[in-house]
């Protein structure tokens, strides 16, 4: 029995950042880190971030390209999520509907099945962005997320404006669904 409990104090979730090509992800995830802007190649293949969010608590972020032939492996970085962070260009409303489906499809996979969800509403200071009101209609979050935690956080890559918040959310929604999970788990143990 003793082993278990030897387990380092560090605990942390994996979080899975998907949306389309040029949605910002990866300047997001440098802007989480490093607080400043770099210019960012598209993405082939995927960005592996560690974040400390709060006291012993580690976000590894899984910064997956958008482009169309990297969407067909999103499903197989889902199976150990923790969180999903989806990120739009509010901005283009050209291709929201694309974010649409494939954020539907994404969120009908088993293996995400209650995993929480905060969607990026990025490029807010574009003229025409889309508000977060907006983008949960269009996105339709509250037909596709009423089975988990789900927040839409307007924010802007560039200066930075919402990433707290973002990061706040996402940490707090990880640690509610990882005690959830091991309740559950416990549960099914008795």
């Amino acid at each position: 029995m003793g082993l278990q409990h030897a387990k380092p104090s560090v605990k942390g979730a994996n979080i899975l950042m998907l949306g389309l090509d040029s949605a910002g992800k990866s300047t997001l995830l440098y802007k989480f880190r490093y607080k400043d802007v770099f210019v960012t190649m598209p993405t082939i293949g995927f960005n592996v971030d560690m974040i400390e969010a709060g006291k012993d608590f580690t976000l590894t972020f899984w910064d997956v390209g958008g482009q169309k032939k990297m969407r067909e492996l999103w499903s197989n970085f889902l199976e150990d999520a923790g969180g999903l962070l989806y990120v739009v260009d509010s901005s283009d409303k050209r291709r929201l509907e694309e974010a649409r489906r494939e954020f539907e499809l994404i969120l009908k996979n088993e293996s995400i099945k209650n995993v929480p969800v905060v969607v990026l509403a990025n490029k807010q200071d574009l003229p025409g962005a889309l508000n977060a009101e907006e983008i949960t209609r269009k996105l339709k979050m509250k037909k596709y997320c009423s089975d988990r935690n789900w927040y839409v956080q307007p924010c802007c890559a560039i200066t930075g404006e919402g990433l707290a918040e973002a990061l706040q959310r996402v940490a707090t929604f990880a640690r509610q669904y990882k005690k959830s999970k091991e309740t559950f788990i416990n549960l099914k143990e008795l």
